[in-house]
């Protein structure tokens, strides 16, 4: 029995001595804190480690808010204002109303349009139509939707075009062309702005004065294209006078005389 014992007294001893011997130095912990470092971690141990918390039960806790270093805020953006001066912006022009006729030669504006209609032609009569100057070959355009009803050639008038508005109440009369708008026929229907010919100096005209000669006449109960009451495109040409109230002027004028 006693020989058992004194082998497992050897056997313990033995251990523990082999314990020291193996490690180089001893780590106490009960005081909370390391009495030494092994040379080998101190070697491989980063310049930092001195600053860590010493306490195993917190050196795994990330760091509180209060300990985050504080960061300056972003001054607010300084809202740029551009006080440089700017043109007004352009609007869009408006289309023309519905019924509205429009200069019938390409590019004439209302300040080149002359009052002709009362001047005296020959034999006594009155123009009853305004002259639109224009050089040679300037396109005449519709003034207004309608329905060629006639394509005349006459002394007076040369190249001409009748047209009556889409309610037979009006016709508008276009003199002197040069030549007719390629496929040109009667009863085709027009739209405003369409081409209809050319300026020119055919019929009566001065071959040194090409223009063209329109005229505006109120229909008679017999709608005959070459026959009414003429009405002074001027006013209505420059926005001075509706249509209506031209011919409601226009046929004031005729019941006086």
């Amino acid at each position: 029995m006693k020989g058992a014992l004194l082998i497992v007294l050897g056997g313990v001893c033995g251990a523990l001595a082999t314990f020291f011997l193996m490690a180089p130095q001893r780590i106490i912990v009960a005081s909370g804190r390391t009495s030494s470092i092994p040379s080998q971690v101190a070697a491989i141990a980063p310049a930092s480690t001195a600053s860590l918390p010493t306490s195993s039960s917190t050196a795994l806790m990330p760091e509180s808010a209060a300990s985050m270093p504080a960061f300056p805020e972003p001054a607010p953006a300084t809202p740029v204002v551009d006080s440089s001066p700017r043109a007004p912006m352009a609007l869009p022009t408006a289309p023309p109303s519905p019924g509205m006729l429009m200069i019938p030669v390409e590019g004439i504006m209302t300040n080149q349009l002359t009052d002709t209609f009362d001047d005296a032609r020959a034999a006594g009569r009155r123009h009853d139509a305004i002259d639109i100057m224009a050089p040679k070959g300037t396109r005449v355009l519709a003034a207004a939707d309608g329905k060629v009803v006639k394509l005349f050639t006459s002394a007076r008038g040369g190249l001409t075009v009748y047209e009556f508005d889409p309610t037979a109440t009006y016709t508008y009369y276009y003199a002197h062309l040069d030549s007719y708008a390629p496929a040109l026929a009667e009863g085709m229907q027009l739209k405003r702005g369409d081409l209809i010919g050319f300026v020119g100096s055919t019929g009566d005209a001065s071959p040194a004065a090409p223009h063209l000669h329109f005229e505006i006449t109120l229909l008679g109960a017999d709608k005959n294209w070459w026959h009414g009451t003429a009405i002074n495109p001027y006013p209505v040409l420059t926005g001075r006078q509706s249509l209506t109230a031209a011919a409601a002027a226009a046929g004031s004028a005729s019941t006086t005389h």
